[in-house]
């Protein structure tokens, strides 16, 4: 089984950056899709963006297009969330995910356990 770590939340006003890493244990994280998904108090997990393993393909949520980039350094078992022109609409946990490559939180088999992600304007 593969475990998962997220690194690199924080706080950070509106507009900047933040650059989130899940790095993996006991297990290639070559074998596996990683998705990236975050969650705010009373609502659901939300599908943030997902690459494939070995990064030939990427899709991320509307919400987040063209600000959030996704990628994977398969040989450091590690994947990234780069994230700029950050909104306070942004805050939430964010969790990376390992498994097949879809957007549906429940298709995923393996769960970091989250790192904190705040935006003030």
């Amino acid at each position: 089984q593969v475990q998962l770590v997220e690194s690199g939340g924080g706080s950070v006003l509106a507009g900047g950056s933040l650059r989130l890493s899940c790095e993996a244990s006991r297990s290639n994280l070559s074998d596996y899709a990683v998705g990236w998904f975050r969650q705010t108090p009373g609502k659901d997990r939300e599908f943030v963006a997902v690459i494939s393993r070995i990064g030939l393909s990427r899709h991320y949520a509307d919400s987040v297009k063209g600000r959030f980039s996704i990628s994977r350094d398969n040989a450091k078992n590690t994947a990234f969330l780069q994230m700029n022109s950050l909104k306070p609409e942004d805050t939430a946990i964010y969790y990376c995910a390992a498994g097949s490559y879809n957007f549906r939180a429940q298709n995923y088999d393996y769960w970091g356990p989250g790192t904190q992600v705040t935006v003030s304007s």
